[in-house]
């Protein structure tokens, strides 16, 4: 496996505006399933590792990547740009890995002792680092929308793919970064938006896309089932 460079995360503000703006940087993708978000990471320039529990979901992903040569050539950091691994964020950390960027996207919310997930991301996040995550509020709405239309009605999502207790709202999340991790306190001269934010997403079938919400909004509704977390590591950290 490539060995991580530097202690301390690089910026992806570096190459702001070119096509490979993550040229450079070290990402993992937490709970990869099939690979898409991996693959467009590998193609933005990251030296990508790519890593799920479940074997299948790697088989799916690794198929997928070898129809584009370009997803295995050599990276300047060293290894391939895009690598899959069978195993778990708690692996990665007893391995003594470490990332520039880490995305755990739709994984929260399937994992049983969140707490101990989420320290395992900030053991795998450099200092300076940037962790980004999507997961799903525990509200009526979220029940409704996600379970009942999705699974029981639509059959869109395999019915038992999600359990509404298990749900975790957002500011319970930014509570366990601030208090529990310290990520970032109340007292820091920075604003909040340098710390962390949180934006709630929903999909608009009359569209046929997803959409997401303003930044930093406080707009009833708008994050009350599908959202994105995002918040960097201090270096002292």
């Amino acid at each position: 496996a490539p060995t991580s460079t530097g202690t301390q995360a690089r910026s992806p503000l570096e190459n702001l505006g070119q096509l490979q703006f993550l040229r450079g940087l070290d990402v993992a993708d937490i709970g990869c399933g099939g690979g898409l978000l991996s693959e467009s990471l590998a193609r933005l320039g990251a030296r990508t590792t790519g890593v799920d529990a479940s074997s299948s979901n790697i088989g799916i992903a690794s198929t997928h990547a070898a129809r584009d040569p370009l997803l295995s050539r050599p990276h300047p950091l060293g290894g391939s740009c895009l690598e899959y691994l069978h195993t778990t964020a708690e692996d990665l950390v007893a391995q003594g890995r470490t990332f520039d960027i880490v995305c755990a996207m739709e994984v929260l919310e399937h994992v049983n002792g969140p707490a101990a997930f989420l320290r395992s991301l900030d053991k795998l996040v450099k200092p300076g680092g940037h962790l980004f995550m999507s997961t799903i509020a525990r509200t009526p709405l979220s029940w409704f929308l996600t379970i009942f239309m999705a699974e029981d009605v639509l059959r869109l999502v395999t019915p038992g793919t999600h359990t509404h207790h298990q749900y975790i709202n957002p500011k319970e999340l930014v509570d366990f970064f601030q208090h529990d991790l310290k990520w970032y306190g109340k007292g820091s001269e920075l604003p909040q938006r340098l710390h962390f934010e949180v934006r709630g997403t929903a999909y608009l079938p009359w569209k046929s896309t997803w959409t997401l919400a303003k930044s930093n909004t406080s707009l009833p509704g708008t994050q009350e089932c599908n959202y994105f977390f995002w918040a960097r590591k201090p270096l002292d950290a």
